[in-house]
């Protein structure tokens, strides 16, 4: 698991062109914030985490399956990716930053996506 990418991935780099293309600049993996962004858009306060459907767990997509060995260290795994990211989010918007969740198979379909960035990005926060 240790040679599996963390930075710079096919979904990362599709959300990471959509944005610039949108004339947004942003900041790639602020390690000061929990959970390590991929996106941040400092001005904005907003930032994005692109999420892997497997690795992350997205509720409903046909990426999301389990392994069928060791299904018990993969349920394990799972639940502890899955908690991680919620606190990651929730320690995030309590520093009011407003964040976007991005999954892999919401990638594969640029219009809707780049439709989704665009109306995320310049919508006031939340906050």
């Amino acid at each position: 698991m240790a040679r599996v990418g963390q930075r710079d991935t096919k979904p990362e780099t599709v959300v990471r062109g959509l944005a610039h293309g949108l004339g947004y600049r942003f900041r790639l993996h602020r390690r000061d914030l929990p959970g390590t962004p991929d996106l941040v858009f400092p001005r904005l306060r907003k930032v994005i985490f692109v999420h892997g459907c497997f690795w992350h767990r997205h509720p409903g997509c046909r990426l999301s399956s389990v392994p069928k060995t060791r299904h018990e260290f993969w349920q394990q795994k799972f639940v502890q990716n899955v908690e991680r990211d919620n606190r990651a989010v929730g320690d995030i918007q309590r520093l009011g930053w407003d964040v976007l969740i991005v999954w892999e198979c919401e990638t594969k379909i640029k219009e809707a996506l780049q439709s989704r960035l665009s109306e995320w990005l310049a919508s006031e926060a939340c906050y």
